[in-house]
C-alpha cells in the first residue's frame, strides 16, 4: 500500500508552502512537525470527539453555518462540551488562517476532543481538562486528473451502520469500520469502497456521498445510513434548483450497474465523478456531461 494515492477523492496536489503553515492547538501555534496532542488525549485513547473538513474560496469559508451546526449538534449528541459558542470556534479558524496569511484555495480539518483524561479508559468521567481544539488548515486543490478519468470503486463487504449501532450523521474520530472497508477495496486494485447498508441497498463510499444519474434523473439514497454530507445536500440542491428531478430512494448495486453516471460528494473534492464499479464501467467508463454539468454549477456556487 502506497503511503500517498493519487487515485481517492480526497487526493489534492502538493504545495510547498503547506511545510511552514503552523498548526493550531488549544489556542497556541506549532510548526507543523511539532504540534501534539498527549497520549492521554480522549480523542488519542478512543477516537472520542467529533471533527469537519472546511474550506477557504476567495476569503470565504464554504458553508460555514452549516458547518458549525453539524459539530455542535454532534458535540451535544455525545455530551462534549466545546468551551466556546459557534460564533467563538468560527472565529479560532479565522484566527488560524490569519495567523498563516491564509485567503483561498485551503482547506480546514477542525478537530475536537473530550480533552486529556487522567487515565486510558472509555469513561468520560475521567476526563480533567476541557476540549482538545485542533485546527489543521493546508493549501489544498483537487487532484485534476482524478476529474478527467474517474474513481474506481469496488462494493465492501463491510456495511454502512444503522443509527441503533452508529449514527453517521456524527461525525465522529471513529472511522475504523470506513478504514476497513477502504483497505478492501485498496487491496481488489479500487481506489475507494462503495457501502451498502444493512438492506443491501446502496448507501455511501468510505469517505463520500454517492450519487448515480439514470437519464437526468439524479438518484441518491434516502440518507438513513451515510454521512450527513454538506456538499451532498448542496448537490441536491443545485440539480433541482436547475429543473430536473432528483430522487433520494433505496437502489441496489444492479441499478448502479446500468446508471448512465456516477459521482461522489465530498468537501475536498466537491464532485468526482466515477467510472468503474467492481470492475464494469459504468455507462461508457468515462466522466460524463451530466456529472460535468452538475460539477459546473458547484463551481459556480463555490465562486460566488
Amino acid at each position: 500500500m502506497t503511503p500517498q494515492s493519487s487515485a481517492s477523492s480526497q487526493s489534492y496536489v502538493k504545495d510547498p508552502r503547506n511545510e511552514s503553515v503552523e498548526i493550531y492547538v488549544n489556542g497556541q501555534f506549532y510548526k507543523r512537525d511539532e504540534a501534539k496532542v498527549s497520549i492521554f488525549d480522549a480523542g488519542f485513547v478512543l477516537g472520542d470527539g467529533v471533527w469537519e473538513g472546511l474550506r477557504l474560496v476567495n476569503g470565504k469559508l464554504l458553508a460555514i453555518n452549516e458547518h458549525m451546526d453539524r459539530i455542535f449538534e454532534g458535540a451535544r449528541s455525545i455530551q462534549l462540551d466545546i468551551g466556546l459558542s459557534k460564533q467563538g470556534l468560527v472565529e479560532e479558524v479565522w484566527k488560524c488562517l490569519r495567523h498563516n496569511g491564509m485567503e483561498d484555495g485551503v482547506h480546514i480539518r477542525l478537530m475536537i476532543s473530550r480533552g486529556l483524561k487522567s487515565t486510558p479508559n472509555q469513561d468520560p468521567r475521567f476526563v480533567v481538562a476541557g476540549a482538545t481544539i485542533v485546527i489543521v488548515a493546508e493549501y489544498k486543490q483537487p487532484n485534476p486528473e482524478l476529474k478527467k478519468k474517474g474513481l474506481k470503486l469496488m462494493t465492501s463487504t463491510i456495511r454502512c451502520s444503522t443509527p441503533d449501532v452508529f449514527d453517521l450523521r456524527l461525525n465522529s474520530h471513529s472511522r475504523l469500520n470506513f478504514i476497513q472497508a477502504l483497505i478492501q477495496a485498496i487491496n481488489m486494485g479500487a481506489d475507494e469502497a462503495l457501502m451498502l447498508d444493512d438492506r443491501g441497498f446502496v448507501a455511501s463510499c468510505n469517505s463520500t456521498n454517492f450519487f448515480i444519474f439514470r437519464g437526468d434523473e439524479l438518484w441518491t439514497s434516502e440518507g438513513l445510513t451515510c454521512f450527513n454530507g454538506i456538499t451532498r445536500k448542496k448537490a441536491i440542491h443545485i440539480w433541482r434548483e436547475a429543473g430536473f428531478t432528483v430522487r433520494e430512494k433505496p437502489f441496489t448495486l444492479a441499478e448502479v450497474y446500468s446508471a448512465d453516471e456516477a459521482f461522489v460528494t465530498g468537501t475536498l473534492g466537491g464532485i468526482t465523478p466515477v467510472a468503474m464499479i467492481d470492475g464494469r464501467p459504468i455507462g461508457d467508463g468515462k466522466p460524463g456531461a451530466r456529472t460535468a454539468r452538475i460539477n459546473q454549477l458547484y463551481q459556480e456556487y463555490i465562486s460566488q
